[in-house]
């Protein structure tokens, strides 16, 4: 059975959620697809709903809009010490149209709150995603392309 074909939930649910990670990331994070493969087997589909009702109302539909929501993420985790999910936030806050710069300024302010280890993994990071995109930096438009 694949995921989304189980009694208490159909096929569309999974495609949405897998979607609304595509939208906001433009990839399917391996742990979001472990989650559902375990939902399914588990018989659990009803709560992984549940999570991802949540999850779209606080992050997809929240005031902050997406690209100050995804800078706010970034921050979060690289306070937590958290490079993986960081590196996602990031990428996704570049999707939203957050500037280099903007993303500096966030590890800067991580230092300001949680030390230079936050600092540090948020330049780790931002030097993963410049090395991802082959360093096309474009510093008169403020973005990567």
């Amino acid at each position: 059975m694949s995921p989304g074909t189980g009694p208490n939930q159909p096929p569309e649910s999974w495609e949405r959620i897998r979607q609304s990670y595509m939208d906001l990331t433009g990839a399917v994070p391996a742990p979001i697809e472990a989650r559902l493969l375990l939902a399914e087997r588990a018989g659990r589909q009803p709560a992984v709903e549940a999570i991802e009702s949540m999850r779209r109302e606080l992050i997809m539909n929240n005031p902050l809009g997406r690209k100050v929501g995804q800078l706010v993420h970034f921050g979060q985790l690289l306070a937590l010490g958290q490079g993986g999910p960081a590196g996602l936030h990031a990428r996704a806050a570049r999707r939203a149209g957050a500037s280099l710069a903007e993303l500096t300024g966030v590890a800067e302010l991580a230092l300001i709150t949680a030390g230079m280890p936050a600092y540090s993994l948020g330049i780790q990071v931002l030097s993963s995603l410049l090395e991802e995109v082959g360093n096309s930096y474009d510093i008169a438009h403020e973005r990567l392309e």
